[in-house]
């Protein structure tokens, strides 16, 4: 058992659990029973302060009773309605509180349940535009290296995490992959956006050489990588990207899941970056993680150029039976109110510095390689041991719980970017916790 873990008669054969060790898990549970602002509370009754906003999406802190208040009255008004051929006042309530936020220009909102589901949405998009505007050719995704884009086979083919990918066969055809700007040799250690890597960007270009700018339909990326634990781009890289696929007619797709809705101290990495994507795709933050809900911001490029043919003719045959669920409608509202009311999609912005400050003070540490930081995001890299990778990061992960700390781990990396209402107090205690779990570990 884990240190604390109180014998419980929870049953956990049944529950087969998602991107888990399932095995080891149900050995020594580590359970969470109740959340409140930063924290959760374990099932043994021990605070656990939360590092990585749940999975990147409890953006505004725990327990915010204004949106189960309107998911609740929801539910007792307007439980379900379609959202085929039929619709109800939230759903367009919602687009266009939205729209009112988005980078400017990305105003037309595809509503879908998960990150998975608006990646997916976003390909999908990319291809029809192409088609209707008569460039049918246009049928080859980008992706890049170490990228995560959910986990529909859309998202895992453009994605390039290898775990990921391995144990499915299929795969889209006519994927391609951009390198990763991941360069511990020149970048290591670099606080905000390193330095070098901007001409990775280029190598787009040799993919056009490769296969025709005729045959490319779109190029994806994470604006900041994430789950492969936070690789800020090199400076000038995104605006490189978006020159060349300008240039050659290819749509650019930010996957925003992550990054959306404050985690950079802008509303979203689009603003903090200043370059405009063609596409953006979001969920997690949408809702503080309350209910399930995305959305696929769209430029009038991309929409006007769907809205052709008869008036009577469906533009785009695709869709989910909860696109635009009135629960969920209601609890992204409630959590744009929250956002606005208490300037929580900038609020990053002035916590940023001390963030970066603290995370690197764990410079030094035995097996710390590289500390990277952007926003309120950030990670912290070990060195893995011999024949054992994501072993000292799993031991340094279970530490970190047993001491109040939980943070995302990705292999012997640590992922952290704490709900946008953390005090300086917080901050120093994650970092309290996670030097001391890696000095005990090492």
């Amino acid at each position: 058992m884990t240190l604390h873990q109180i014998p419980n008669t929870i049953k956990t054969d049944s529950f087969w659990m998602p991107f888990t060790a399932n095995r080891q898990f149900k050995k020594a549970p580590r359970l969470f029973s109740s959340a409140e602002g930063m924290h959760y509370t374990t099932v043994d009754g021990r605070k656990v302060i939360d590092g990585s906003a749940g999975l990147w999406c409890v953006n505004a802190g725990h327990g915010r009773k204004q949106i189960a208040a309107a998911v609740e009255r929801q539910l007792m008004t307007l439980d379900f309605a379609p959202a085929f051929q039929m619709g109800h006042p939230l759903a367009f309530d919602f687009a266009e509180r939205l729209a009112e936020i988005a980078p400017k220009g990305l105003d037309r909102i595809f509503f879908t349940n998960s990150g998975s589901e608006s990646v997916d949405t976003a390909l999908k998009i990319a291809l029809a535009y192409h088609r209707a505007t008569g460039q049918s050719s246009r049928t080859r995704l980008i992706g890049r290296e170490r990228g995560y884009h959910g986990v529909g086979f859309g998202g895992m083919s453009v994605g390039g995490m290898v775990a990921n990918r391995r144990a499915f066969a299929t795969h889209l055809p006519g994927v391609d992959h951009i390198r990763h700007t991941h360069d511990l040799s020149r970048n290591a250690f670099a606080k905000d956006q390193p330095e070098h890597g901007a001409e990775l960007a280029d190598d787009l270009e040799r993919l056009v050489g490769l296969h025709g700018a005729e045959t490319i339909a779109a190029v994806i990326v994470e604006p900041v990588p994430g789950s492969t634990a936070v690789l800020p781009p090199p400076k000038g890289y995104l605006q490189r990207l978006r020159q060349i696929c300008d240039k050659h007619g290819i749509l650019l797709i930010f996957d925003e899941v992550i990054t959306g809705f404050g985690r950079l101290g802008t509303p979203f990495a689009a603003n903090f970056f200043g370059v405009t994507p063609d596409l953006m795709t979001t969920a997690k933050g949408i809702t503080n993680g309350t209910i399930p809900c995305g959305a696929v911001f769209a430029s009038r490029k991309v929409h006007d150029g769907l809205m052709v043919g008869p008036e009577n003719q469906m533009e785009l045959f695709h869709g989910y039976t909860y696109s635009a669920h009135p629960t969920a409608c209601a609890a992204g509202i409630a959590t744009l109110d929250i956002y606005k009311d208490e300037g929580l999609l900038t609020r990053g912005a002035s916590m940023a510095e001390y963030w970066r400050d603290a995370l690197h003070q764990l410079k030094g540490l035995p097996n710390v390689v590289d500390i990277r930081n952007c926003g309120l995001m950030g990670a912290v890299e070990l060195a893995p041991r011999e024949g054992a990778v994501g072993a000292r990061g799993y031991d340094v992960m279970v530490d970190c719980f047993n001491t109040g700390l939980y943070l995302r781990m990705s292999g012997d990396s640590f992922a952290m970017s704490p709900p946008l209402i953390v005090e300086k107090s917080h901050i120093d205690q994650i970092v309290s916790i996670l030097g001391d779990a890696i000095k005990k570990v090492a």
